[in-house]
């Protein structure tokens, strides 16, 4: 299996299949393909097998139908676009070495690889109506690519040094990073600082990549431009601050 990325602020990964070799994505994220590659969607795939790995996987922000993506008889290529400007990513799965994915940031996966939850937290969502912060676990055998929106930035943490960061602008990190949620200390802060409510607490050792647009973020300033509710929302000014630093450090308060 070969690969090859392209492109620069909206990149897209190839894939170069032998016959018999296969990955998987969610369904609707093909961007384009050779006719001997052959489609198949089910729910087994992602460590869909049963109804047990149906709903971890649904649970931790994936979808219920998986697609494989298999050349047979002659090699083939399939191809996956990223939905916004930012960065494709790859990254070896294995024993002791699983990883931690914003909601979004799933692209496709060799065959052994499995999606499941990692972490959930309401972070208000009963008060803001937002449905929390939500982390998919990637594990299993073989490579994943990730999806992770705007610039990237990667910084290795070594035991025991702490990072905090705003809970939309973690894209992944390796499952041997600890992570927290905490809140902006003081109540003026979280109150009129305008970047929310909550901060996530990253402790090595281990590798995190951050990423500089975080799309809740994108959603809301597009929000702005938009006739109709959204845009008389945006603009009444009543606590605007606030409820756009609340609804920025929400992943899940995207609304997609």
């Amino acid at each position: 299996m070969q690969t090859h990325i392209q492109g620069t602020t909206m990149p897209v990964l190839e894939v170069q299949l032998d016959p018999g070799e296969s990955v998987f994505a969610e369904s609707g994220e093909l961007s384009w393909m050779s006719a001997s590659v052959q489609m198949t969607t089910h729910t087994q795939m992602g460590g869909g097998g049963g109804l047990l790995g149906m709903f971890k996987r649904v649970a931790g922000g994936g979808s219920l139908f998986m697609t494989d993506y298999r050349a047979v008889q002659s090699p083939g290529m399939v191809a996956f676009a990223t939905k916004v400007p930012g960065h494709i990513v790859p990254v070896p799965v294995g024993p002791g070495n699983e990883y931690m994915v914003h909601r979004h940031g799933f692209l496709c996966a060799t065959s052994q690889v499995s999606i499941g939850v990692g972490f959930q937290q309401s972070l208000g969502a009963g008060i803001f109506g937002g449905s929390g912060l939500l982390l998919q676990r990637i594990s299993g055998t073989g490579t994943a690519w990730l999806e992770l929106s705007g610039e990237l930035i990667r910084k290795d943490l070594v035991p025991g040094e702490t990072l905090r960061v705003h809970p939309g602008h973690v894209g992944a990190f390796q499952a041997s990073v600890n992570f927290q949620i905490t809140t902006v200390p003081g109540i003026r802060n979280a109150i009129f600082g305008g970047d929310g409510i909550f901060l996530a607490s990253l402790t090595g050792p281990g590798t995190i990549w951050l990423q500089t647009l975080p799309i809740s973020r994108l959603a809301h300033q597009i929000a702005e431009y938009m006739p109709g509710e959204g845009n008389r929302a945006a603009s009444t000014g009543i606590g605007a601050g606030l409820l756009g630093g609340v609804i920025g450090s929400m992943l899940g308060g995207d609304n997609n």
